[in-house]
């Protein structure tokens, strides 16, 4: 019923919101004779937040259509090698002049991004940054809404599988990224991988941000998952999705709540944020005022997660720990870190980050610990949060020429 709600509300505040985006812009066009009355200025800007606290955001687009490498602008075309009913594997192909053909050889890198309430778009600079050197893949999640019941439930073992199988279409030349929640359902595919001697193995794992093991400086969001029971998420956060998506009656957690969640562990700071908002608009401080937007645009936009996976995650990850415990298995069989000895492990956190604390992307160098010393590097990146790990100045400056220089080392 609160999906539904929430629904109603939406469809009121639409029209609500597109008053105030027209009334808004009727008093900044210097055609209209509305712009040059007093207060015009501060009124436009009361309606266009208005407008954007009001709004629905869709998915947005990457919108990499090109890089730069040595010197050289070169296009890039979005591909869809591998399409599945919950996700598909999209390819940055790289259209290499013939004086730059020699990055044809450059490693693949195949890029894990979370399923956990916003688009893979939140990787974009993630891409953007490694694009030059890299021939880059990114999984990108379908919202659980428009997937029709008939494609069947989607729990944290299909996670798993939808790993291997990415894995194995590259192939065994490829290095892997997971961000924050991957992170777990990667180890696992890689242990799987090793444990079955499958040629297919990656090259390198390098994991940022995730909850490898939880029970380590346990943040507000760990904590929340240990405080509650199992029972209790199955019957207050997991709801039917109304019949005006493709997935009807299809259960899911809706990602409004998981956006309501992260407001609300910082509610001063978005406030703040909008009222400096408020105040570019009236100052005219274009710079800034795109950049709220960039990010509003891709922070508002959520998807909601099958409830069969979410589930899972919180009893198997955050409740039970099985991955650190030893206990995990996917489909029979059992998640043995311990059996991967020649792939490269980087693990990276930041010093600030309130979703997965200090220690617990660590906590993979403990479970796999099959690997030589000279093949494991960590790198604690100091006045860093969550979300300045993959994005920002500190990761494109500090956090990824760490990462290009380690799957260099570790490409052959």
């Amino acid at each position: 019923m609160l999906y539904q709600i929430h629904e109603w509300r939406r469809r009121m505040l639409n029209p609500l919101s597109a008053w105030a985006d027209a009334t808004s812009q009727l008093l900044t066009n210097p055609y209209s004779p509305l712009s040059y009355t007093p207060f015009a200025r501060r009124l436009a800007a009361g309606y266009d937040l208005l407008h954007r606290l009001g709004k629905q955001y869709e998915k947005p687009e990457f919108g990499l259509h090109s890089t730069v490498i040595d010197g050289v602008e070169v296009p890039v075309v979005e591909q869809v090698p591998l399409a599945k009913p919950f996700c598909q594997l999209l390819h940055f192909e790289r259209v290499l002049p013939p004086e730059l053909s020699g990055h044809g050889r450059d490693p693949s890198v195949l890029i894990f991004a979370p399923l956990s309430g916003h688009h893979p778009t939140l990787l974009r600079d993630t891409v953007r940054t490694l694009l030059p050197n890299f021939n880059i893949y990114i999984t990108d999640w379908i919202d659980a809404r428009l997937v029709p019941i008939s494609q069947g439930p989607f729990h944290l073992d299909d996670y798993v599988e939808y790993c291997l199988e990415f894995i194995r279409l590259l192939g065994p030349s490829v290095h892997l990224i997971s961000v924050c929640q991957p992170t777990v359902p990667v180890l696992a595919a890689v242990s799987l991988l090793a444990s079955a001697k499958d040629p297919a193995m990656p090259r390198s794992m390098t994991m940022m941000g995730g909850p490898i093991d939880s029970r380590r400086n346990p943040t507000q969001v760990n904590a929340l998952a240990k405080r509650k029971s199992y029972e209790w998420f199955r019957s207050h956060v997991i709801f039917k999705v109304p019949s005006s998506y493709p997935g009807y009656l299809r259960e899911v957690y809706p990602g409004f709540l998981q956006h309501a969640g992260f407001v609300a562990m910082n509610p001063d700071r978005h406030v703040e944020s909008h009222w400096d908002y408020y105040l570019d608009l009236v100052k005219g401080d274009q710079e800034d005022i795109d950049a709220h937007r960039r990010f509003y645009d891709e922070y508002n936009a959520v998807i909601d997660l099958p409830a069969e996976y979410y589930l899972d995650t919180i009893r198997i990850v955050f409740q039970e720990h099985q991955l650190p415990n030893g206990t995990w298995h996917v489909r029979g069989r059992r998640v043995a870190p311990e059996d991967i000895h020649d792939v490269a492990l980087f693990t990276i956190e930041g010093e600030l980050d309130d979703i997965s604390g200090s220690g617990q992307t660590q906590a993979a160098h403990d479970l796999c610990r099959g690997i030589p010393a000279d093949k494991k590097q960590h790198l604690t990146a100091i006045g860093v949060g969550h979300y300045g790990i993959f994005s920002g100045r500190r990761w494109r400056e500090n956090i990824a020429p760490r990462i290009t220089d380690f799957i260099r080392a570790h490409d052959s």
